[in-house]
């Protein structure tokens, strides 16, 4: 099967990234329906990420730009699918059932807020698992506390509507599945400098959680 060739590359990464021997991880972006920019960040975002962790962390994923549709065997090919907007979420019951069959597998969800999909995506992901619920997750957990460490949690990225940061996420048996990064805008501070004029300092610190997200997700 597919996704368990990716899990193979996976416990093979930090094994082997340095000679060479494995193939480039792939990561993607997730494309959904419903009428929200799934598309959001596409240009630069992961893959000025995916940079910043091959150089900083020693992952070894590939740096071109993957989308993958939410109902997609595709979509087993990746243990790492980010997804983003501003708007609408829409999932099917066959591609609820496909997100679901991929991340009780081994794959990992990455939704980040782009600021206004709060209300969409959390009816969205009820479907996807209606038995568990978005708990906010302690600053003490791994995901802060990889090679860079947030002693507070998420770094406020965009302003958005002053509130603050909380990462959520859905834990099934005992594994955390999805991670959600709520009023904090990672994707905007991985773009390129001239799109947002986010200052160096912002911008290093939306990279360096970034990196612990990917981390968290290929050394656990």
């Amino acid at each position: 099967m597919r996704f368990k060739k990716s899990i193979l590359i996976l416990v093979c990464l930090f094994h082997f990234s340095e000679a060479g021997t494995a193939p480039p991880l792939r990561i993607a972006l997730l494309k959904y329906g419903g009428g929200g920019d799934w598309y959001a960040n596409l240009e630069t975002s992961l893959p000025n990420l995916i940079r910043f962790c091959n150089e900083n962390i020693g992952t070894n994923i590939d740096t071109k730009q993957s989308v993958v549709e939410v109902g997609s065997p595709e979509l087993f090919n990746y243990p790492f699918v980010h997804m983003t907007g501003h708007g609408n979420v829409v999932f099917s019951q066959k591609e609820a059932e496909n997100l679901r069959n991929y991340l009780i597998g081994g794959g990992f969800l990455h939704i980040d807020d782009n600021y206004g999909m709060n209300p969409f995506i959390r009816p969205q992901m009820k479907r996807v698992f209606p038995e568990l619920d978005f708990v906010e997750l302690p600053f003490s957990h791994p995901i802060y506390n990889q090679k860079f460490q947030f002693s507070n949690g998420l770094p406020k990225i965009h302003e958005h509507d002053n509130k603050p940061t909380q990462g959520f996420g859905l834990i099934y048996n005992g594994r955390l599945v999805c991670f959600y990064s709520y009023e904090t805008d990672l994707g905007d501070g991985w773009e390129d400098p001239d799109v947002h004029k986010d200052s160096p300092e912002v911008r290093s610190k939306a990279l360096k959680m970034g990196a612990n997200i990917i981390s968290y997700v290929f050394r656990n």
